[in-house]
C-alpha cells in the first residue's frame, strides 16, 4: 500500500510562515502594499498561488516573475523556520509515520502537497521530520500539465510507485491523507482512498465525503486499522 501525506495542516503547521514569507518577497520584489488579500492557499498549488498573488497585486504573473518570487520564497522562509519551533507536528504525526515506516514490506510512504520541493523539505525538516522517510515526493511543481492541477499529482504518485514496486499500482492500494477538500477531490479523480483530518481550516462536516473524517491523527491505532482495512 502507498500512503500519501498532505504537508501543511496535516503533518504540520508553520503558523502561516509560508504566506508571510511570499507576502515579503513580493513585498521586496515589487511594492511595499504587496499582500496576499484575497488569494486562496489552503489545499492548492504553490505554483498557482504565486501566480495568483501576482495577479492581485497586479502584476504580471510570467514564468519569469514567478521563478523570481519562488527563489525568494525560499530563502525567506527558511529565515523564518531557522529559529526552531514554528514548524511543528500535529498529533499523532511522527508516531504514524514512524509506525507505518516500519513495515516497509506492506506499505511505502509519500508525499502528495502543493508545497514547492524545496519548501516542503524545509517545513518537515524544522519540524523535526525526515524527509527521506517517505521515498514517494510528489510535489507541487509536479504536475505534467498546464495549467497543472492538485487532480494531476495522484497519477505522479501511480507512476512512481510503479518503478519502485517492479509492477504496475493500481489506485485502490494508493491512500491520500489531508486536511482539504482538494486532497480528496484529487484522490476521487483517481480512485484512491482517502483519509480526511480536520487539523486544518476545514472541520469534519466540510470533509465527511472523504472515505473516512478524523479531528486528528493522534489515535494512531485506530488510523492504522483504518489503512490495512
Amino acid at each position: 500500500m502507498l500512503v500519501l501525506f498532505d504537508i501543511d495542516a496535516t503533518l504540520l503547521t508553520t503558523d502561516e510562515a509560508g504566506i508571510r514569507a511570499m507576502v515579503e518577497v513580493g513585498q521586496r520584489l515589487h511594492t511595499p502594499g504587496f499582500s496576499a488579500d484575497g488569494v486562496e492557499f489552503h489545499g492548492r498549488l504553490d505554483p498557482l498561488i504565486l501566480a495568483d498573488m501576482l495577479a492581485a497585486n497586479n502584476i504580471d504573473p510570467t514564468p519569469e516573475a514567478i521563478a523570481a518570487m519562488r527563489e525568494g520564497y525560499g530563502r525567506a522562509l527558511a529565515a523564518r523556520l531557522a529559529p526552531g519551533g514554528i514548524s511543528q507536528l500535529l498529533p499523532g504525526a511522527a508516531e504514524l509515520v514512524a509506525s507505518l515506516a516500519a513495515e516497509p514490506d506492506r506499505m511505502t510512504l509519500g508525499l502528495l502537497t502543493g508545497n514547492f520541493p524545496e519548501t516542503g523539505t524545509t517545513k518537515l525538516q524544522a519540524a523535526g521530520l525526515d524527509p527521506q522517510q517517505f521515498p514517494i515526493r510528489v510535489w507541487g511543481d509536479d504536475s505534467p500539465h498546464d495549467p497543472p492541477a492538485r487532480d494531476h499529482l495522484p497519477g505522479v504518485a501511480l507512476e512512481r510507485v510503479s518503478r519502485v514496486w517492479g509492477r504496475q499500482a493500481r489506485s485502490e492500494e494508493v491512500v491520500i491523507i489531508g486536511d482539504t477538500p482538494h486532497d480528496i477531490a484529487c484522490a476521487r479523480a483517481h480512485g484512491c482512498r482517502v483519509l480526511a483530518v480536520a487539523t486544518g481550516k476545514f472541520g469534519r462536516d466540510d470533509l465527511a465525503h472523504a472515505d473516512k473524517a478524523v479531528e486528528t491523527l493522534g489515535d494512531v491505532e485506530a488510523v492504522r486499522r483504518w489503512l490495512m482495512q
